[in-house]
């Protein structure tokens, strides 16, 4: 059990992926469910993700740490975008620095060592 949090990235690219559904599919139609659902994955991202830092950040520190807050910031600006849109606020800024924010997380994941190397 312990191999299957600590070394191996599918369980954290799982509930991201799981997380970013969740997120579009609560962007397009709130409901408390979907938002509650979504919190729930977020936990679940910062767990797997932390466990897969205390493994392997000795191989690349900076990069793991960018990617790490870099993380932390995109689920703080999602959970961000969700509430202004069921307090009936303007969220198309939030979301586009949301969307921004993503897309550098999933560059920097994908460039560790551990990652998908798409960029070779």
């Amino acid at each position: 059990m312990e191999s299957l949090f600590f070394n191996s990235t599918h369980l954290h690219i799982t509930t991201w992926v799981i997380t970013i559904i969740l997120f579009f599919i609560a962007v397009g139609r709130y409901s408390t469910g979907a938002h509650m659902a979504l919190r729930l994955f977020y936990i679940l991202v910062l767990v797997t993700g932390l466990l897969l830092f205390i493994k392997h950040h000795g191989i690349n520190d900076m990069l793991y740490g960018m990617k790490m807050l870099a993380g932390i910031l995109t689920i703080g600006l999602m959970e961000m975008v969700l509430v202004r849109k069921k307090k009936g606020k303007e969220t198309s800024k939030l979301l586009i620095g949301a969307v921004i924010l993503l897309i550098v997380t999933l560059y920097l994941g994908f460039k560790l060592p551990m990652g998908l190397n798409f960029f070779a």
